[in-house]
């Protein structure tokens, strides 16, 4: 619980956990350049960042995380998660921080259209193959792919309703946006 990443591990159980599938925009806490890929106004889009989840981390970091602590901070991870079960997509910065929730993805202007995705698993033996988005999923992941082809400082994690889930992010060295299925990882 400590490390934030492991906050996004537990963002990542818990999206998956609710079956109903859903989108969590992970963007730089610096800058707004990623409002760019969004159509404006966010549906429900908080008035100030809700910060409850960055505050409950950095709390259970400094007090040794006692089991009251742990069970508050997964309470806000739920809470957060379950956002990504509303239609559209949810947004949070690295530092943990809501943006809001219910953001339609679109292309950013002057963008192309993503028109493939690298995709890997975490198995032994696994060659990353390029594919089209469209191979991956429906809407979600197809927009979640257009994101981080426009956004190349952020990261989109993806939960199927089937109990799939895909994180995707810039790849500098292909050039490509990498989509990595860490289905077996959450099991």
């Amino acid at each position: 619980w400590l490390d934030p990443t492991n906050a996004f591990v537990r963002l990542a159980l818990s999206m998956r956990a609710h079956h109903r599938g859903g989108t969590l925009l992970v963007v730089p806490s610096t800058g707004d350049e990623w409002r760019e890929s969004v159509a404006s106004p966010i549906l429900y889009a908080a008035k100030d960042m809700f910060t409850e989840l960055r505050e409950r981390v950095r709390r259970a970091e400094h007090e040794n995380a006692t089991k009251r602590h742990r069970t508050s901070l997964a309470r806000s991870v739920d809470a957060v998660a379950g956002l990504t079960a509303v239609d559209g997509a949810t947004i949070i910065t690295d530092a943990l921080d809501v943006v809001g929730f219910g953001a339609k993805i679109i292309r950013r202007k002057g963008q192309t259209v993503v028109e493939s995705v690298l995709v890997s698993e975490p198995v032994e033996g696994n060659c990353a193959t390029e594919e089209p988005p469209s191979a991956l999923g429906g809407t979600r992941h197809l927009s979640a792919a257009q994101f981080v082809h426009d956004q190349r400082n952020a990261v989109a994690m993806v939960a199927s309703q089937d109990g799939r889930f895909t994180i995707f992010e810039w790849s500098e060295r292909d050039g490509l946006v990498h989509a990595q299925r860490i289905d077996a990882l959450l099991l």
